[in-house]
């Protein structure tokens, strides 16, 4: 079974629930392109979180999901609310939600843990997830370690619930890899930044566009809370008070608000534009359901090129 069958939706993709980005009405966008939008809880108040929910929901009659970061300060006011919703799909990241499942899956959603490792897809899959989404370190934003090609895999011989790959995913021959790899669709979330709905300011769009294959790099190892971003001043200079082990307070100080300022300002300098490695693949701003299509298409001629 693809992942669209088992959602009741077009494509076989879900849209990372990227905070700041993720909102009711860009979900419902996606949904309405085909695949299941997501709205990120990170960032969000329990108010706001509860009132995008419900302007997606008046904005598409296709089925949408939440994301909720289990390091959020109101993380149980976030999860009572999903269930009181009645969202039909919970993802989940940084952490562990096993204590969240039981009461998400009474009120009738299915729960896709995100998971950077094959321990913690193992416990989630105990606690009675649905599936599990495997991202590697390919993608934006707060990753893990191991590589997509590597995690997924694993992932799948170590749980009998079904693995959705994420990290590293832009075209058709990642999808048809993801698929190689055990995956029964993929989350995707750089490749749709550049998509004419997301609500970004366009310095972020143009600066992914203009990005290389190197020019990602991963911020906040020394803490344990690795981020990949754009390399730009402010993740240059953010590296560099690594490296001299500056305090910590100091290094929060730089990147205080970075995320709001590259989504809603578009600083260039001083802004954490949260990117995967695929940013390099990226040439053009386009609708949504293009970029889905195109992904499809990608995979089928690849799967044709190979039998050729």
């Amino acid at each position: 079974m693809k992942l669209n069958e088992m959602l009741g939706i077009e494509f076989p993709f879900i849209q990372g629930g990227m905070a700041n980005i993720a909102t009711g009405e860009f979900a419902a966008a996606v949904s309405n392109a085909g695949a299941l939008g997501l709205i990120g809880a990170g960032g969000m108040s329990p108010e706001v979180f509860r009132e995008n929910i419900r302007r997606c929901r008046s904005l598409t009659d296709k089925p949408f999901g939440v994301n909720i970061m289990l390091m959020h300060p109101q993380v149980e006011e976030l999860a009572a609310i999903a269930a009181e919703e009645k969202v039909a799909v919970i993802t989940t990241g940084a952490g562990d939600p096993s204590r969240f499942i039981p009461a998400w899956k009474a009120a009738g959603a299915k729960v896709f843990p995100v998971v950077p490792a094959v321990a913690l897809a193992k416990m989630v899959a105990r606690a009675g997830a649905d599936a599990v989404i495997a991202e590697g370190t390919e993608s934006g934003g707060h990753v893990g370690e191991l590589t997509t090609m590597a995690l997924v895999p694993q992932v799948a011989d170590a749980v009998n619930i079904p693995v959705i790959a994420a990290g590293g995913i832009a075209d058709g021959r990642q999808l048809l890899a993801a698929y190689a790899l055990g995956a029964i669709g993929a989350q995707v979330g750089t490749c749709l930044l550049v998509s004419q709905e997301c609500p970004i300011h366009d310095n972020y769009k143009q600066a992914l566009i203009k990005a290389g294959a190197n020019d990602t790099v991963v911020t906040g190892r020394t803490t344990g809370a690795p981020v990949r971003v754009l390399k730009n001043k402010m993740a240059r200079q953010y590296l560099e008070m690594e490296k001299e082990n500056m305090p910590l307070a100091e290094r929060e100080k730089l990147t205080l608000g970075s995320l709001r300022r590259a989504v809603f300002e578009g600083d260039l300098d001083r802004g954490s534009f949260m990117s995967g490695q695929v940013a390099g693949m990226l040439h053009e701003v386009k609708p949504l359901r293009q970029i889905f299509e195109e992904l499809m298409a990608g995979c089928e001629e690849t799967i044709k090129a190979m039998q050729a």
